[in-house]
C-alpha cells in the first residue's frame, strides 16, 4: 500500500460521503487502555475491529466495544465460522488494508462481513481504528451497519 492508513480511510470518508471523521489524539492507540486515555473517554466507546479466520479459510470482522471480550460460542452462532481464531496480522492487513491494532470498522480494501455487537449500539458516537496506531475514527454504531451491513448480534461474553 503506498498511501499511508489514515490518508486511505479519510479518502474513503470523502468518496462516500460517511457521517465519521479521522480524529489524531496526540498520542499513540494501539490498544483500547491507550485509545480511551487519549481520548478522554470510557472504553465502552472505543470499538475494537477483530478479524477472525474460520478453519475452511473464511472471515469475518467482528466489531465489539472496547470494554467487551468476545465469546467464541456466540461468535459460531452468530458467523457460522468453524474453529474461529484471531487472523494473524498479515492477513489482516491484507484482506483488510490495514494494520492490526489500526483496523477500522469500515472502509475496507475488500468487501467483509461484519458482525456488530449488540452492545456497541448502546453509544451514540464510538471510536474505532483510523488506520494507524495514531488516528481514531468517530464514527455512530448506525453508520458502521449502514455502510458495511453488518449483522447486529449478541457476540461477548456475559463476564467482561
Amino acid at each position: 500500500m503506498t498511501e499511508d492508513g489514515p490518508a486511505l480511510l479519510g479518502r474513503y470518508l470523502r468518496q462516500i460521503g460517511a457521517a465519521a471523521e479521522i480524529v489524531f489524539p496526540g498520542a499513540p492507540t494501539p490498544t483500547v487502555p491507550a485509545a480511551a486515555a487519549a481520548l478522554g473517554v470510557a472504553p465502552a466507546r472505543i470499538v475494537k475491529s477483530l478479524l477472525f479466520q474460520g478453519s475452511g479459510g473464511e472471515v469475518v470482522l467482528a466489531v465489539t466495544a472496547g470494554d467487551r471480550r468476545v465469546d467464541r460460542r456466540k461468535l459460531v452462532a452468530a458467523s457460522g465460522l468453524r474453529q474461529p481464531k484471531l487472523a494473524d496480522p498479515a492477513l489482516v492487513l491484507e484482506r483488510t488494508g490495514y494494520p492490526a491494532g489500526g483496523t477500522p470498522p469500515i472502509g475496507h480494501r475488500e468487501p467483509l462481513r461484519v458482525l456488530l455487537d449488540h452492545a456497541v449500539l448502546a453509544e451514540p458516537v464510538v471510536f474505532g481504528g483510523g488506520g494507524s496506531d495514531r488516528a481514531m475514527l468517530r464514527i455512530a454504531p448506525a453508520e458502521i451497519v449502514r455502510l458495511t451491513g453488518a449483522t447486529v448480534a449478541d457476540l461477548c461474553r456475559e463476564d467482561n
